[in-house]
């Protein structure tokens, strides 16, 4: 994932250069540990689908919580 985070840094550098408002989404391979990557490279959207249930169905909103948790800057 740390090439696709590094072409998440030049198009938020390019979007805000141009002074646009455009949200920058990932989609694949974020999770617990990526979250705070992807936002701290200039993502603002993250599309979390395996991590958000892992360990089943069950662990649906405690894995939400712990994703939000770790986004968050």
């Amino acid at each position: 994932m740390r090439e696709e985070l590094r072409k998440v840094q030049e198009l938020r550098r390019l979007i805000d250069e141009n002074g646009s408002e455009i949200d920058v989404q990932v989609d694949g391979g974020v999770n617990f540990e990526t979250a705070p990557e992807a936002i701290a490279a200039g993502a603002n959207i993250l599309v979390a689908g395996t991590a958000a249930f892992a360990n089943g169905e069950d662990s649906y909103k405690t894995n939400l919580a712990r994703l939000r948790g770790s986004a968050a800057c």
